[in-house]
């Protein structure tokens, strides 16, 4: 199902890519993440995600800055940004993508040690890898059963209707 079925008046926990999609902006698949983010800023939609996939976003966003900003490649920008903190404190826009992430009114669900050893359980049982199971794990917690995401891995899952931007 796409982004666009989600039904109005409707629970959606949002995955990182998508905000990453929104906030890089990826021209394919960044317009229909953005409408998503619209519509939960309009209060058709309500948006959670957790507080680790908000700081997954954080870092992802960083990265992709320091590439466009220093001209880096993306290949071992983790490594490249540990060796040039000067450079890092340079970086802004992923600091404001996450303030409009707030503004929007996402509801940012916290991330326990509980839901870590749930996610085990989850990645065990279906295969995920953990930072994916760990979501899967907040979202049962919360009573929630729709994800918009662009990860097909989540399909595996019963209960969970994943949406994605195409």
């Amino acid at each position: 199902m796409k982004l666009a079925d989600i039904p109005g008046g409707q629970a959606v926990f949002v995955d990182a890519n998508l905000f990453v999609y929104a906030f890089a902006p990826d021209p394919v698949l960044g317009p229909p993440s953005e409408r998503l983010l619209e519509r939960i800023e309009q209060h058709e939609v309500q948006g959670f995600t957790s507080s680790d996939v908000l700081c997954d976003v954080a870092h992802r966003l960083m990265s992709l800055e320091a590439c466009a900003v220093f001209g880096w490649p993306y290949a071992r920008i983790a490594q490249r940004m540990k060796s040039h903190p000067a450079e890092v404190q340079q970086l802004r826009r992923y600091r404001q993508a996450i303030d409009e992430i707030l503004a929007i009114g996402v509801q940012i669900l916290p991330v326990f040690p509980r839901h870590v050893l749930a996610g085990t359980d989850v990645s065990r049982q279906s295969g995920l890898l953990m930072r994916d199971a760990v979501l899967v794990a907040v979202m049962q917690e919360n009573g929630l059963t729709r994800l918009a995401s662009h990860d097909g891995d989540f399909d595996r899952l019963p209960g969970i209707v994943r949406y994605a931007p195409l």
